[in-house]
């Protein structure tokens, strides 16, 4: 659980950078977000988080 909210502090870090350098407007971070609220609630969120656990625990052994 701790891995997820990191995970989510780091995306919303990138996402207000993005805002604030004009590189993204509000539609499309609105757009962004509910995207992925909505794709949390489906089948894909389980394998989405297998992959980024075994991709996390891929990285040490770089």
């Amino acid at each position: 659980m701790a891995l997820t909210v990191s995970l989510v502090a780091l995306f919303g870090l990138v996402l207000f950078f993005l805002l604030r350098g004009r590189s993204l407007t509000f539609g499309a971070a609105f757009i962004a977000v509910m995207f992925g609220f909505y794709l949390a609630t489906t089948g894909a969120a389980d394998p989405i988080n297998e992959l980024t656990r075994a991709v996390i625990d891929a990285i040490p052994d770089l």
